[in-house]
């Protein structure tokens, strides 16, 4: 029932930073689970990071210290800021949220770092 969309994607040089957003449709909790998570081509997808009013905030060793992500519980929106970009954080970023025993996807938005 809940629809996401990703914004913020596209083409950064190395050393960049780039902010990409999720809104959500639906109203959110603060227990709920809101993250990121990526696919680079011709990977699986690998979980980015994370936050919630249980668990705080949470990120994949690689992208510690480089990245931030927060939360608007009144805009039903999160985003994560990404700094110190490389072609390795490249990828399709896709916003998810657990509510429960419910999971949303969103459709997902492209960043590309070039070398």
């Amino acid at each position: 029932q809940v629809q996401l969309v990703e914004s913020g994607g596209g083409l950064v040089q190395a050393g960049g930073s780039l902010t990409i957003s999720c809104t959500a449709s639906g109203r959110s909790s603060p227990s709920d689970i809101m993250g990121w998570i990526r696919q680079a081509p011709g990977q699986q997808r690998e979980w980015v990071a994370s936050i919630s009013s249980i668990s705080g905030t949470n990120y994949e060793d690689s992208v510690l210290g480089r990245c931030t992500i927060s939360r608007d519980y009144w805009k039903n929106t999160a985003s994560l800021q990404m700094n110190s970009l490389s072609p390795l954080d490249t990828g399709v970023y896709y916003c998810r949220l657990v509510k429960g025993s419910q999971d949303y996807w969103g459709r997902g938005t492209q960043v590309t770092v070039s070398a």
